[in-house]
Formats: structure tokens, sequence, C-alpha cells
């Protein structure tokens, strides 16, 4: 069974090689150290050769096999789907039917073309949905799916560069509270957003994700040497937001 997830460790993202874990070796020791940091899940963007990310089957099979490699069989692995990987709609889904290694769960952004097609791709194959809303139109659209209760969690996602996200992040969570939404919230920022944001959504007791994808500096400002570090400095947060 999996471990229930209330921080996640956001490996690499769309960051180049040299900036976060690249290769599956990379990656595989980069989740075993954001796990012994406290995180208790995983996301990662899977890389081609080259370093450029990629859906393909052998790319997310190698990527994946190496983090269940490091972190065991009780630590949820997902990965990404986003259309800025493979922006054709039909060959994306063909991506991601012939995954042949599967990660337990994968996030689809709302607002790309093909998303609740894709969700239901993935939850026929077995791979919990994370399902990533931007904005206040992606939940309300998201409120209007059948599926909507089916998913692993709901992903709001304050891509503002600055403390303006928690504007974003608190009217996301406001719109599917009003829809009678029960399913988890995990709650994020992105660059100069991503740690009021955390602060923000710790207090309010959501699961919440961070690491490179996310930001490259820790909560005073300073480089973060790994993700790692990215992980021990919000999980100091979010035990101080439980102690309030």
């Amino acid at each position: 069974m999996l471990t229930d997830v209330t921080l996640q460790a956001c490996l690499n993202g769309r960051r180049p090689p040299g900036q976060a874990p690249v290769t599956p070796a990379e990656i595989g020791a980069a989740a075993a150290e954001a796990l012994a940091a406290g995180a208790q899940g995983v996301h990662l963007h899977p890389r081609d050769a080259g370093g450029s990310e990629s859906l393909l089957p052998g790319d997310v099979g190698a990527a994946v096999a190496a983090v269940r490699s490091a972190v065991g069989p009780s630590v949820e692995i997902g990965v990404t789907t986003g259309a800025w990987v493979v922006p054709d709609v039909a060959e994306r889904s063909a991506a991601v039917e012939a995954w042949e290694v599967l990660p337990d769960s994968a996030s689809v952004n709302w607002h790309e073309d093909g998303a609740v097609d894709l969700a239901e791709l993935l939850q026929a194959r077995g791979v919990g949905v994370e399902a990533g809303l931007w904005r206040v139109d992606d939940a309300v659209a998201f409120l209007g799916w059948p599926g909507r209760e089916a998913v692993r969690r709901i992903l709001v996602e304050a891509t503002e560069d600055d403390p303006s996200g928690v504007a974003t992040a608190a009217a996301v969570v406001a719109v599917l509270h009003r829809g009678g939404i029960r399913t988890p919230l995990l709650v994020h920022g992105l660059g100069g957003s991503t740690w009021p944001v955390l602060r923000w959504a710790a207090e309010r007791r959501h699961a919440v994700r961070i690491g490179l994808e996310d930001v490259l500096v820790l909560p005073d400002g300073s480089p973060a040497p790994d993700n790692a570090a990215l992980v021990r400095a919000a999980a100091e947060l979010v035990r101080a937001a439980a102690a309030r």
C-alpha cells in the first residue's frame, strides 16, 4: 500500500541539466534523499538520452524503475503528462498508452487540450490522476467532469512568480470547496510564489510539494543545494504550522 502524501518532492520539472537531476540514476538518488529529508512521495519529469523531457515508454520506464529501486514499493511515484512535452493530443495519448512500466500517478493539466480523455486513459490503465488546476476557470471545468471524484488528488497550482500566487490558490480552493469537492488537495506555487503559497497551504492543512521544479532558493533566499534541502525546509514549515 502506498504511503499517504502530505509533502511531495518535485525533483526536476523543466529545469535544464545542471540545475536538477536528469538521468534515471540522478533522479533515483534525488528521490531517496528527498524521502530521507521528509517527503512521502515524488513527482518527476522523465528525460531522454539527450536530457530532453520525454513521455516515450522507454524513458518513462527507465526513470520510474530507477526511482522505484531507490525508494521501495510503498512510495508514490508520479510523472508529468504536460502538453509541452508532446504537443499533439493523439501522440501524447499514444505515448501514455504504450507505457510498460507504470508510475503510480500522473499529473494532467486541466487547461490543456485532451485533458479529460487523457485522465480517463490513465485511470483505465490503473494510474492515479493528479488533476492540475492553474486558474479558477480550470476548477469550474473540473467540477463539470463526471469523473472528478475518482482522481487521486487535485493539484492547486499557482504559477505566478510572486506572492500574488496566494490569491490564486485561495480562489481555486474556494471554488472547489463551494463545489463540494472531498478529494485531497495538494497546493503549491512556482518561483517567487513558492514559499508564500506553501505557508498558506500548510496553515490550512493542505498537502504541499517542494523541489527544484518549483524553486531554486530556500525560504531565506539563499540558493538550494539540492531537493533534500528544500524538503527539509518545507517540512519544518509544515511542522510549525501544525503546532499552531
